[in-house]
């Protein structure tokens, strides 16, 4: 294990630090300011869409050109700034070099880089939001025509700084990606073999290759669209002999792998979480690191059935709607597996285990619309329509928010070794789970009744009966779960700032993670630690100690022979 000194400035030990731990939780602070600023344009959207002839409360009237803004800005904000940020690189920075026993990232200084180029680009994205003329207005795909040309996208300048903030996000995840995978197949503990990877680093290198493949397609796209837009070049304009359809297929070639990106982090999470309040080891471990990679191989095929509309050529609507249908058989393995780990477990109902639970149930209802939409004969009747809408939000909150929930809650006593108020957890996660569902259950029928998506003033067109019901009810679900989030920010605080200390094990987890003290120190372990098992090794029922350390060898001994305790190590003779 490298040797190296803790730094002792205030600047170099938490600024520009190369500590792997310091840069998740910068990571993770900066996609929860993001979240409160996506957050709040969402309560905006949703105002306007429930009482169009009213100002809202807190901004004021809200335009049509600023309504596109916000939707754009609001998708951008919560994908690219808040999703990655938290799930990608702030549990993937903190989590892989404690699983993989390692002192840091194989390149610390390439990690320092990634957060500050990461921060750089929000700046850039924020300053977009106030230059005249207003911000990226042409939706969070940015789609030619309307982001190719100013009249309909803003100004030059507005668009410009997006592509540019989106850019510099990519290149700060192309560096964290990198670090990852490195990490994680060159600096493993002794005796760790692949096999012995927690499921959460497996999920963590295959998002990393994912996104590595997918994104060139999409930045060679934006630079066309920023030539198109500043310079007068055609690749989109059909005047010049251009094709808007092909920035299309640039985007969802890496924007539906980018789904998968998302969420293989938050399985992993689950994993973690499940095995630990279960008490049982990952049922069919290999089966699901397997399925994980044929979902990345499967998830460069299924790109089109974003575009069964858009005047591709019609047999083409029969592969991809086979490739979506095909991709969800994986994750249905990954989830039986959950299930199956779930089922006779001896559970624990912690706050994290909640969460994870809540984003099981919420995930599936997203899972099975998207089977919905994958079929072009339903899409074309459904496509554009609220509920797509519904889908996109039942698939990618309970990614986004609540797999982060449950790694938050799981892991926030080792992060900063105090625990967090167990009342004030439940009344966040129940709060939000109701007010969630409420919302967006309302939306599925909006869109069965045909109402479009994108409008920023539903009257205009005349209300579908009982539109306006729903749009209300809707609202009021959104307002619901945006203010029981005041609960998790009290928490925090109130945690931060009590003297009570967590225990370096709390949940009496197996994985090396768990045997550092709370938070680690620099450098994470006193001595390299060895490994002699899998992850997921749980003592049987009636042993007092109902856990082993990772540092002990699997062997066929009494029970009484075997209890063990990660605060008291004990000695493998050679």
């Amino acid at each position: 294990m490298t040797s190296h000194s803790q730094p002792q400035s205030v600047w170099s030990r938490y600024i520009f630090s190369v500590d792997h731990k310091v840069i998740a939780i910068q990571y993770i602070a900066l996609g929860l300011i993001m979240s409160v600023i996506g957050s709040y344009m969402s309560y905006v959207i949703r105002m306007k869409l429930a009482w169009p002839a009213d100002p809202v409360v807190g901004f004021g009237d809200l335009a049509a050109s600023q309504y596109n803004m916000l939707v754009t800005m609001h998708g951008t904000i919560m994908v690219f700034w808040v999703a990655m940020p938290i799930l990608v690189a702030g549990f993937g920075n903190y989590l892989i070099p404690l699983m993989v026993g390692t002192d840091d990232m194989a390149f610390p200084t390439l990690n320092m880089l990634s957060v500050w180029t990461f921060i750089l680009s929000t700046v850039v994205l924020l300053i977009s939001l106030f230059v005249p003329g207003g911000a990226a207005a042409a939706g969070w795909t940015s789609y030619p025509p309307l982001a190719a040309d100013p009249r309909f996208s803003g100004v030059d300048l507005g668009i410009t700084l997006w592509i540019l903030a989106v850019a510099l996000e990519f290149v700060a995840f192309l560096m964290g990606g990198v670090n990852f995978i490195t990490t994680s197949i060159n600096r493993r503990a002794p005796g760790m073999s692949m096999w012995d990877l927690p499921l959460f680093v497996w999920e963590e290198i295959m998002a990393s290759i994912i996104f590595m493949l997918s994104v060139g397609p999409l930045v060679a796209g934006a630079v066309m669209l920023l030539l198109d837009h500043n310079f007068g070049t055609g690749f989109y304009d059909t005047a010049q002999g251009g094709d808007p359809l092909l920035f299309q297929h640039l985007f969802w070639f890496f924007g539906h792998p980018e789904v998968y990106v998302l969420l293989l982090p938050a399985l992993g999470i689950l994993a973690e979480v499940i095995t630990s309040c279960s008490r049982k080891a990952l049922f069919g471990y290999k089966m699901v690191v397997w399925s994980t990679i044929i979902a990345g191989l499967l998830s460069f095929i299924v790109w089109a059935h974003h575009q069964f509309i858009s005047g591709i050529d019609p047999r083409l609507a029969f592969p991809f709607s086979l490739t979506t249908i095909l991709i969800s058989v994986p994750f249905a393995v990954t989830i039986f597996a959950f299930i199956a780990t779930l089922w006779g477990g001896s559970i624990r109902m912690t706050p994290a285990m909640a969460a994870a639970v809540l984003m099981l149930a919420t995930f599936l209802l997203g899972g099975c619309t998207g089977i919905i939409l994958g079929s072009a004969a339903a899409d074309i009747y459904m496509h554009d329509t609220m509920f797509v809408v519904a889908h996109f939000h039942y698939t990618m909150v309970p990614i986004v928010i609540f797999a982060p929930m449950a790694g938050f809650y799981h892991y926030f006593p080792k992060m900063f070794g105090k625990p967090l108020d167990g009342p004030l957890a439940w009344l966040h996660l129940v709060g939000t789970g109701i007010f969630f569902n409420l919302c967006f259950l309302a939306i599925f029928p909006l869109g069965f009744m045909g109402h479009q998506r994108r409008i920023s003033d539903p009257t205009q067109f005349g209300y579908i009966d009982g539109g306006e019901s729903l749009q209300i009810l809707a609202t009021i679900g959104a307002i619901g779960a945006l203010v029981s989030q005041i609960p998790l920010a009290i928490n925090i605080v109130k945690s931060l700032l009590s003297d009570r200390k967590a225990d370096s094990n709390p949940w009496k987890s197996t994985t090396l993670d768990w045997q550092t003290p709370s938070p680690p120190p620099h450098g994470n372990f006193a001595t390299t630690p060895t490994v002699y098992r899998g992850p997921y090794f749980y003592s049987p029922p009636g042993i007092e100690a109902d856990y082993l350390p990772q540092n002990l060898p699997q062997v066929d001994a009494p029970s009484d022979q075997v209890q063990a305790s990660v605060s008291e190590p004990k000695t493998i003779p050679a």
